[in-house]
């Protein structure tokens, strides 16, 4: 962290000592997560149940999911760039719709990735036993242990192990199109030009047209993940231009890596073989003639797999982190460690992820199943809230702010809305899909409970003072921006003995109070942080000074009450004074903090809430 030439900040856990961070993911890592996000080992495995159940015509199930995904990056690419924050999707629904969207993105966001976690440790694991004969939950411990010491290593690393993963995906994707469309075309050895598959075992459409759009329901799951590049961004140089050039990007990913794919497997293979449905593009690759087809593909999907598995963990810690910057979960998930990693939130979501692959290995058929299930459909209810909040905003947003553009707004934003929700009404009309749907508005439902709980613990204070019998000598003032509010001011003279008095001033160097936390990523939020808060407190002194009092002050911790409590052990007053926000906006009333400071000081607290 940065030093200041008066005073330090004591972070606890944040990053401390000489040299500044970094920002940890380059445009390169950005460019690839973007890439590789869409990729997943739904494309791999999944799309050949798709191919069964629907027909050569599985492709316009793919073309159909790929335009709603498209118009949700598109969105979400409005709202980035014309806010950027480190909350993403979560703080454009708080802002759209209230705090309670965005708390309900964010923990279904987070809770979704979290089960992904376990469940990709568990396939991988499976994967594995191809080569290795050990038991699946060794394997699947060893993943996950594998993956959470790459995310807790550092920012970077993260973004180089997906940098290499995604790659390989999209070599073989690549490599996959070059040499099926060769084999398609006719240029293949001894193969003409053959697009039979497509019309002969039944017609291009051997399940009526209705099969196109349930499969939608499989498809959109396997697509999952291009969002995750908006999350990212808020950790690379330049975020608006890396959110830009990743929503703009997803058309053509979409278009060649699924539709291209699918339409060529389709060509190559028959759509009734059943070797499509256990792995569909060694299914392909056998069908070219192509050696050793079964490893290498093997291979493949374990590689995405582990992105999957990367990027899961990865995407939960940094909702945990921005939760906490919001005073939506424990505030220890905020603290980063020395190279800029949110350690704790990492190793809670690692938990979570853990258990679930406990989960898997003692009841496979109950509880594993029921998490899966209960996280079905929450991306669904995600990327609904997403479009909402870009029909807000878009009216509230100058149009010099909106350097990316929903097209042809209202219209394709309610075309989006409508698709979500017939994703949603088809799964309730599926016997197979009802139960996720039921057991993940459960989910949702949990959720508001938690935001409730939330609220009341964290509701501000209405105005109270307590006036000391003695006239106050020393008068500690734990303040934020407030500070320099003229109610404040009066409250201080308001002070027996205010005009002799000496006062101390402390400004907490808080990630959420500074507005870092909203601004920044977790890789350098610390440093700047250390930045505002001290830019803060010397306009305090300033201000206060002019005003004829006798004034001094320092940075705290990050905790406000931690800081409170030192500098009363260091300065020793005899009056305290804590300023907040009303209760709608407040972030120094957490937890009962003015509360708390009654029952432990022995001194008078004054409570002050003036306006935002």
């Amino acid at each position: 962290m940065a030093q200041q030439s008066s005073t330090q900040v004591d972070s606890g856990d944040g990053p401390s000592g000489p040299g500044t961070l970094k920002r940890g993911l380059r445009q390169r890592h950005l460019t690839m997560i973007a890439i590789g996000g869409v990729i997943g080992a739904g494309l791999f495995v999944g799309s050949g149940v798709v191919i069964n159940e629907t027909g050569p015509a599985a492709f316009l199930s793919y073309a159909i999911t790929g335009v709603l995904i498209i118009l949700v990056m598109r969105m979400l690419g409005e709202m980035a760039t014309a806010n950027p924050s480190t909350g993403s999707f979560a703080d454009y629904s708080r802002m759209a719709l209230g705090r309670w969207a965005g708390f309900s993105v964010a923990w279904l966001y987070w809770y979704f990735w979290v089960i992904v976690v376990g469940f990709e440790a568990v396939a991988g694991a499976k994967i594995l036993t191809f080569w290795f004969d050990a038991p699946l939950w060794i394997l699947s411990l060893v993943l996950m242990v594998l993956m959470t010491g790459t995310n807790l290593f550092s920012v970077g690393s993260y973004g180089e192990f997906e940098y290499w993963f995604a790659g390989i995906k999209v070599a073989a994707i690549i490599v996959f199109l070059v040499l099926g469309t060769a084999y398609v075309l006719g240029l293949w050895p001894g193969q003409g030009t053959d697009f039979s598959n497509l019309t002969d075992q039944g017609g291009f459409l051997p399940n009526g047209v209705g099969a196109i759009f349930s499969s939608i329901v499989v498809v959109v799951f396997s697509m999952v993940g291009a969002e995750i590049a908006t999350i990212a961004a808020a950790e690379s140089h330049d975020p608006e231009k890396a959110i830009a050039k990743a929503t703009q990007s997803v058309i053509l990913r979409v278009a060649l890596f699924f539709v291209g794919s699918i339409f060529l497997l389709a060509c190559i293979v028959p759509w009734n073989d059943t070797e499509l449905g256990a792995s569909p593009y060694v299914a392909a690759f056998s069908e070219m003639g192509i050696p050793y087809a079964d490893q290498i593909m093997n291979a493949v999907v374990l590689t995405a797999v582990l992105s999957c598995l990367n990027s899961g963990l990865y995407t939960a810690s940094r909702m945990l982190f921005v939760l906490a910057a919001r005073r939506e979960a424990p505030m220890r998930l905020i603290t980063v460690n020395r190279r800029g990693v949110p350690v704790w939130a990492i190793l809670f979501s690692t938990v979570v992820g853990f258990l679930s692959v406990i989960a898997a290995y003692v009841s496979p058929d109950t509880v594993f199943l029921f998490l899966l299930n209960s996280s079905g459909a929450v991306i669904l209810f995600v990327y609904l809230l997403i479009a909402l909040s870009q029909l807000v905003l878009r009216r509230r947003t100058p149009d010099e702010r909106l350097t990316v553009k929903m097209w042809a707004y209202p219209v394709l934003t309610l075309v989006a809305v409508a698709g979500i929700l017939a994703v949603l009404g088809q799964m309730a009309w599926n016997s197979d899909t009802r139960s996720q749907l039921l057991l993940s508005l459960l989910s949702w439902g949990v959720v508001l409970v938690l935001y409730g709980v939330t609220r009341w613990r964290g509701g501000s204070v209405a105005v109270e003072e307590l006036v000391a019998g003695e006239p106050a000598r020393r008068v500690l003032v734990l303040a934020n921006r407030t500070l320099t509010a003229s109610e404040l001011h009066d409250a201080l003279h308001r002070i027996e003995g205010s005009d002799a008095a000496e006062y101390h001033v402390v400004v907490p160097a808080n990630p959420i109070d500074t507005g870092q936390a909203h601004r920044e990523g977790a890789a350098f939020v610390w440093e700047a942080t250390a930045q505002a808060a001290q830019e803060r407190l010397d306009s305090t002194l300033e201000t206060l000074r002019a005003d004829g009092l006798t004034v001094d002050g320092a940075l705290g911790d990050y905790r406000p009450l931690v800081a409170l409590e030192r500098a009363v052990a260091e300065f020793r007053p005899d009056h305290v004074v804590i300023s907040t926000q009303p209760d709608d906006t407040s972030t120094r009333v957490h937890h009962g903090l003015v509360d708390e400071a009654r029952r432990r000081l022995e001194v008078p607290v004054q409570h002050v809430v003036v306006p935002a």
